[in-house]
């Protein structure tokens, strides 16, 4: 647990993202205590469990969809099923659905 890489304690955190929040690049390198904000971009990309590790939930800081390894459309729909709405490829409203995480710097 305390020997972690990176793209593993964005996963961690990923995984504390309920059905209904989103959270962004920025906000999971700040948890971490990082500014590494592509990194956390490039640990998204290489998720090995793309829908039960919720890396659709990421998006940009501006609202902007982002990438998702199994396509932008995917991502888009498995974000209005969860009742987003997407324009533009934007999340309209998207800071009213921010999950907020626990403790900066701190992953259990």
């Amino acid at each position: 647990i305390f020997n972690l890489n990176l793209s593993q304690k964005c996963y961690r955190l990923l995984s504390q993202i309920p059905r209904g929040k989103i959270s962004t690049y920025k906000k999971i390198a700040e948890t971490l205590d990082t500014k590494a904000y592509r990194a956390v971009g490039s640990a998204m990309a290489k998720n090995p469990n793309p829908i039960t590790v919720p890396c659709h939930r990421i998006i940009n800081n501006n609202g902007k969809i982002g990438g998702y390894a199994l396509g932008v459309n995917e991502k888009i729909k498995l974000l209005e099923d969860e009742g987003f709405t997407i324009k533009k490829g934007k999340v309209l409203n998207f800071e009213k659905h921010i999950h907020k995480f626990k403790q900066k710097g701190y992953i259990n």
